[in-house]
C-alpha cells in the first residue's frame, strides 16, 4: 500500500511539474506580447505625453514678476471690527489701536422672493361731469405690454437663454429655486419675443452700424428650423465699439450676401473665408489666410514624399511670414511703402500661383489657381489698418452660436428663429463692447416705448 501511495504521489509530482513549465513558459509569452504593446504608437484619439520642460540649470521656472501680485482686495460693502478689551495673559485693560491684519470674504446675500405689486386703480365720483374718473395707468416701464411680468424678470430670462445657453427647464429651475417662481414654458419662451419686439429698433441699429464700419468680416454655419438645414449669416466689426449682427436664410446662396452687404460704404473691407457666395462684393476684400494655411498642411500631409509639393507648400508660407514680419515691423509705415511692399508680395503669388495652375494633374492645381483668383485679396491687411489677415474674428463670434444649436438643435417657427437670432445680435454687441448684458438690457427695457 505504501509503494502503491508512493507511486501515486509522484505521478502528481510530476504532473504538476509540467503544468508550471507550461504556466512559466505562458507568462513569459504574455510579457513579451506586453512589450511589444508597450513599444507601439497609441491610437489616434489618445494624445502623445508632452514631454517635461526643463530650463537650462535645471531648476523650476519661477513665474514673472507682473504675475508675483498678492490677491486682488474688492471694495468693502461692509466693515466688522474684531477686537479685545482686556489683555487675555494678565487681564489689564488695553489701550490704543491699530489695525493688525484684514480678511475679506465674499458673500452674497440669501436671495429674496419675487415681489408682487397689485396696482390698484382708484376711480372717483365727479358729481359736475357726473361721471366717475381714474387715472391712467401707464406701467411700460415696468412690464412688457399687458403681461404679469415685470421687465427685470424678462431681461434675466433673456440673458440666461441667450448669453449663458439654459435651457427653459434649467431657467425654469434656476427661478423656481432661487425666487420660489414658477414660469412655465410657454412663459419663458413669450417673455423672449416679447423681448425681442421691444429690442428690435436697436438690432436694425446694429445693421446701419455694420453698414457705416470700414472693416466687416463676414462668415456663416449651418442651422435647423423646424427640422429644415439652413444658415445663420453673420457680419461683424472690430473693435472695442464693434457690433454683431446675425440673420438666418434657408440658403447659402450668392444673393443672401448680396443682399446682407446692400448699403455697404463702397471703401468698406469685407473679411471672409474663400467661399464664392461674397465674390460679387465690389469693395476691397481680405481673404483668410488661416484657411489657406490649413489647406496648405493638409496638402503636405496628404503627399509627404513629393518634393514638389513640400517646397511649393513652404514658399506659400514664406510669403505670409513675409508680410507678417513687415507689418509688425513697419507699424507707422507711409502709404507708398504700404503700396509698394503689397504689389512686390502680390507679385510673388502670381509667380507662385503659376508655377502650377496649368499643370492640371500636379496635386498644387487647385491652390495654386486659388492664389491666381485672389491676388488682389490677399493682402489687404498690408494697406489698410484695421484689416486682419484671418477671418477668426467672425469664427469666434459664431462659436456661440453653433454651441446653442448643438444643445437645442435650432427652432421651430420662423418667430423663434428671429428671436434666437437677434437677441444674440444685441447681446454679443453689449458682451464685445464690455457692458453688462443684463443691465443693458434692463435699461433699454424700462426706457423703451410701449
Amino acid at each position: 500500500m505504501l509503494r502503491a501511495e508512493n507511486a501515486e504521489l509522484c505521478r502528481k509530482v510530476a504532473d504538476l511539474g509540467r503544468e508550471l513549465m507550461v504556466a512559466a513558459a505562458r507568462i513569459a509569452e504574455l510579457e513579451q506580447q506586453n512589450e511589444q504593446l508597450s513599444a507601439q504608437r497609441p491610437p489616434s484619439f489618445v494624445k502623445a505625453n508632452r514631454p517635461k520642460r526643463e530650463t537650462s540649470d535645471g531648476k523650476r521656472k519661477k513665474r514673472a514678476a507682473a504675475h508675483n501680485t498678492s490677491r486682488r482686495r474688492e471694495k468693502p460693502t461692509r466693515y466688522e471690527r474684531h477686537a479685545v478689551e482686556r489683555c487675555p495673559t494678565c487681564d489689564y485693560r488695553l489701550t490704543g489701536e491699530s489695525i493688525d491684519y484684514t480678511r475679506q470674504v465674499i458673500e452674497i446675500p440669501l436671495p429674496p422672493p419675487v415681489e408682487i405689486t397689485e396696482h390698484q386703480v382708484i376711480k372717483r365720483w365727479c358729481p359736475h361731469c357726473n361721471a366717475w374718473r381714474s387715472p391712467h395707468l401707464d406701467l411700460s416701464h415696468l412690464v412688457i405690454g399687458q403681461g404679469r411680468i415685470g421687465v427685470r424678470i424678462a431681461s434675466l430670462v433673456s440673458y440666461l437663454r441667450t448669453s449663458l445657453r439654459m435651457t427653459v427647464e434649467q431657467i425654469q429651475n434656476y427661478f423656481a429655486t432661487v425666487h420660489t417662481l414658477v414660469l412655465s414654458s410657454g412663459e419663458i419662451i413669450e417673455l423672449c419675443h416679447q423681448v425681442r419686439e421691444r429690442v428690435d429698433k436697436a438690432i436694425e441699429g446694429l445693421k446701419e452700424q455694420i453698414r457705416q464700419s470700414t472693416v466687416i468680416h463676414g462668415d456663416e454655419t449651418g442651422w435647423r428650423q423646424d427640422g429644415r438645414n439652413g444658415y445663420i449669416w453673420l457680419l461683424r466689426t472690430p473693435g472695442a465699439e464693434g457690433s454683431c449682427y446675425y440673420e438666418y436664410d434657408h440658403s447659402r446662396a450668392q444673393a443672401v450676401a448680396d443682399r446682407l452687404l446692400k448699403g455697404v460704404r463702397s471703401d468698406a473691407c469685407l473679411t471672409t473665408d474663400f467661399y464664392a457666395g461674397y465674390n460679387n462684393y465690389a469693395g476691397p476684400q481680405q481673404r483668410c489666410w488661416t484657411h489657406l494655411l490649413r489647406a496648405l498642411h493638409e496638402l503636405k500631409e496628404d503627399h509627404p514624399q513629393d518634393a514638389s509639393v513640400q517646397t511649393w507648400a513652404g514658399e506659400v508660407r514664406r510669403l505670409y511670414d513675409d508680410a507678417q514680419a513687415w507689418r509688425t515691423a513697419h507699424p507707422t509705415a507711409s502709404t507708398d511703402e504700404r503700396t509698394a511692399i503689397y504689389q512686390d508680395l502680390v507679385k510673388r503669388a502670381v509667380v507662385l500661383g503659376k508655377q502650377y495652375a496649368r499643370v492640371y494633374d500636379h496635386p498644387c492645381n487647385a491652390l495654386a489657381k486659388r492664389l491666381l483668383r485672389h491676388q488682389d485679396e490677399l493682402f489687404q491687411f498690408i494697406i489698410r489698418d484695421g484689416v486682419t489677415a484671418d477671418n477668426n474674428l467672425a469664427e469666434r463670434t459664431l462659436r456661440p452660436m453653433v454651441v446653442i444649436r448643438k444643445i437645442s438643435g435650432g427652432t421651430r417657427s420662423d418667430k423663434g428663429t428671429k428671436t434666437r437670432l437677434g437677441l444674440a445680435s444685441v447681446f454679443q454687441t453689449w458682451h464685445v463692447r464690455g457692458l453688462n448684458p443684463f443691465a443693458e438690457c434692463f435699461s433699454l427695457l424700462s426706457h423703451a416705448p410701449p
